[in-house]
């Protein structure tokens, strides 16, 4: 896994969200100060220009004179870099806050709707050019009373660049703090993906890499409970199942091996005998008997294997037809009295009714029953019991087939179903193949019914289910 793939197209997509969300919060920010510091001004120029109006009505009524008006004016507006024009009520001009002004003086001064001053209103005015310093400004424009009659009205410039430059301040400020959280939030962004995603799925494409090479016993650590530890617990379960796998497939060809080699090694040496002449012509007879038993025990190894084979690829058809169960549990018996009769067994049978008719195919069922038959008579000791019993509950018929030899271990049950499992070692068998069980449960699965084992107190019991028609 590369860095530039999904960490890198995960955090420029973090990025650019985070940044648009930065960038969106930081203009609103400066839209609300500009709009502030402007209002704050506002504000001040209406308390100051009230402040002067006071001082015009006194110098209009004779209280004070041109002078003392002016150092009034000079100091309300003190620490203001403003300037004033008082206009009477004919609309000229009679006084300058600052001599730069002079030539103003007595010039009609154009307002922009001065039956809203008449009435009492203040007018504030954006983008208007200083007549003297030719800045960009704002005009507020209030208007000056005597008894209730207009007399006029006080404009006050307030440049532009007064009010932008604490606002820049205050820009520089936001978009500089806007910028280090981005880079900080960038940075953590990237830590935990690094850490939480990241390198989670570079130790998983690691260990499924290694595992591709045959190191099927390599795991993940889950190190959460979030989806990407779901993951990991995922992958090791499948990785758990490829083992396991790994470990059927070679116990299956040492099995394989062996099960071949052991008739074709006894075939190899019996006929290397008789071609040179080791084997007495009057024993001929007898070892030639013993290889066709093996070639005999080979067929039928390699005929249940290809069963096997097709029914666990799903290519195997099934006939499924309205069959006598009861009748294929007599046949059965019936093929099985010999090998009954040599080790002496008892054989009680118990079939509900004279006929129980259920759904499969009558070969397969056979052969199931062949199986499980053939398995009890196995493990049954000499003289010992074998039952088959079927019993219907409700739809389903059960059928038992119960031998009284040795209970299997609670280890050994849960591979009985495999190929070629012994739960003795050491034991071996002549007749045996190792699939009977595998197919018989492969069978009655492909029928979609059940079957299972459980230890009896003297004993142990094959149950499998049928449809019943």
């Amino acid at each position: 896994m590369k860095n530039s793939s999904l960490v890198t197209k995960l955090v420029a997509t973090l990025a650019i969200v985070v940044a648009v969300s930065y960038i969106l919060i930081s203009a609103a920010l400066s839209i609300w100060f500009q709009g502030h510091l402007r209002a704050q001004v506002t504000e001040r120029a209406e308390i100051t220009a009230g402040y002067i109006a006071e001082y015009v009505t006194d110098y209009l009524d004779k209280d004070i004179d041109d002078i003392v008006l002016g150092e009034n004016i000079r100091r309300v507006s003190e620490g203001e870099d403003w300037d004033f024009l008082l206009i009477d009520a004919s609309d000229y001009i009679y006084y300058v806050s600052d001599a730069s002004f002079d030539s103003l003086i007595y010039s009609k001064f154009r307002l922009p709707d001065k039956g809203r001053l008449i009435a009492g209103s203040e007018l504030e005015i954006s983008g208007e050019v200083n007549p003297v310093t030719k800045e960009t400004s704002l005009v507020f424009i209030k208007p000056v009373f005597n008894q209730d009659a207009y007399v006029g009205s006080l404009v006050t410039y307030i440049a532009d660049e007064t009010i932008r430059e604490p606002l820049s301040s205050v820009l520089v400020i936001i978009w500089g703090l806007a910028a280090l959280a981005f880079l900080m939030t960038l940075l953590g962004i990237y830590y935990f993906v690094q850490k939480m995603l990241f390198k989670p799925l570079t130790d998983l494409n690691t260990i499924a890499s290694k595992i591709s090479k045959g190191e099927v016993s390599q795991r993940v650590s889950v190190t959460s409970d979030d989806e990407i530890g779901q993951l990991a617990k995922s992958f090791n379960i499948m990785a758990e199942s490829l083992e396991q796998t790994d470990k059927n497939r070679r116990d299956f060809l040492s099995n394989i091996s062996h099960e071949l080699r052991s008739p074709i090694t006894s075939m190899k040496g019996f006929i290397a005998g008789i071609l040179d002449g080791i084997i007495p012509k009057d024993k001929e007879n007898y070892y030639l008997t013993i290889v066709y038993d093996e070639t005999q025990r080979l067929t039928r190894l390699v005929n249940d294997l290809l069963d096997l084979s097709a029914m666990e690829s799903g290519r195997f058809s099934f006939r499924m037809t309205e069959v006598d169960l009861n009748e294929i549990i007599r046949l059965c018996i019936i093929r099985a009295e010999t090998k009954i009769n040599d080790k002496g067994l008892k054989v009680n049978v118990t079939l509900e009714g004279d006929h129980l008719y259920v759904a499969g195919d009558r070969d397969r069922l056979i052969q199931v029953v062949t199986n499980l038959l053939d398995n009890s008579m196995k493990h049954a000791p000499d003289n010992g019991h074998v039952e088959i019993y079927t019993k219907t509950k409700g739809k389903k018929v059960h059928t038992t087939v119960y031998n009284d030899g040795p209970s299997i271990s609670e280890n050994d049950i849960k591979y009985i179903w495999d190929r070629f499992y012994k739960a003795d070692k050491s034991r071996t068998n002549k007749v045996s193949t190792g699939l009977g069980l595998p197919i018989v449960r492969n069978i009655i699965t492909q029928f979609g019914e059940d079957i299972w084992v459980e230890n009896r107190p003297k004993g142990v019991a094959f149950t499998f289910t049928l449809s019943k028609t």
